[in-house]
Parts: structure tokens; sequence; C-alpha cells
């Protein structure tokens, strides 16, 4: 079962359920990979990898928009907004932090035969492409640099 089927299928049991809160988050994933779908110059189905990207935009935005509620003192939005991305995280693979990110992207370095700074553009386009949806994008950046900046 694709990533797509299994959200419309937690999208009906959360109908039944009545649960408002899973509802929204559901219907909010399935809108956004309705539209990626339709995208002009987009096939018609989406691999389980590019909805994770979606999905994984999704609750970046998410988590930026509760720490603007946090900032001006709305707990009530806040809640709702981080209620939705705990759901969209249950379709997230697990994040790598730390050593383990680390020493992925050492592997991919040392896979690249990259030696300096100048090849940090390579590195960056085959490590955000092989962590995708694993890692923040400016995390990945951080040590990619650190590592390279060794040599």
């Amino acid at each position: 079962m694709s990533l797509f089927e299994q959200i419309s299928e937690d999208l009906k049991g959360a109908m039944k359920a009545r649960n408002k809160e899973r509802l929204e988050a559901l219907r909010n994933i399935k809108k956004a990979l309705l539209e990626a779908r339709s995208a002009k110059g987009a096939g018609s189905e989406l691999t389980d990898g590019e909805s994770v990207k979606i999905i994984a935009k999704l609750a970046k935005q998410g988590t930026d928009s509760a720490a603007i509620y946090k900032e001006q003192n709305r707990g009530e939005l806040y809640s709702q907004e981080m209620g939705q991305v705990s759901v969209y995280k249950e379709y997230l693979p697990e994040m790598l932090s730390g050593d383990a990110l680390e020493k992925a992207v050492k592997t991919i370095i040392d896979k690249s035969g990259a030696t300096s700074m100048k090849d940090m553009g390579r590195v960056m386009g085959v490590t955000s492409k092989e962590l995708a949806g694993k890692a923040e994008g400016s995390e990945i950046a951080a040590i990619v640099k650190r590592l390279l900046s060794a040599f």
C-alpha cells in the first residue's frame, strides 16, 4: 500500500472516529499530495519519497507557525498546530540526529570523494537526496561544512 493510499484509509478512519484534529491534518496532507500530483509536468502518481518530502514540508511549516503562535501567547492556536504536526510526523521516517546523522554524512563524503569546501555543492546535492525527510537541511549543511572544513 502506498503512502497516499494509507493516508486515504486513515482519513476514513478519522471520519468514522469523529477525530476533528486528526481529520483536519490528514485532509491537509491529502490536499498537498493531490496538488503535487496534478501540478504541471508531474506524473499521475507520486512515489513514497516524493510524498514524504511534501509531508516533511507541511511539518516544518506547522512547526514554524506554532513557534510564532507561542511567541504571541496564542496557546490555543499553538496546541492546535502542534497537534497537526504530530499527525504529520506519524508518516515521516525516523529523523536522524547527532552521531547517526554525522556518520551518514561522512559516508556520503567518502563515497563522493570530496576533498575540500569546493565540493560542498556536490556533496549537499547527494546528501539532500539520500537523507530527504530524515534530517533538516540546515543541520545537514552545518555538518557538511564542518567536515569539509577539516580537510
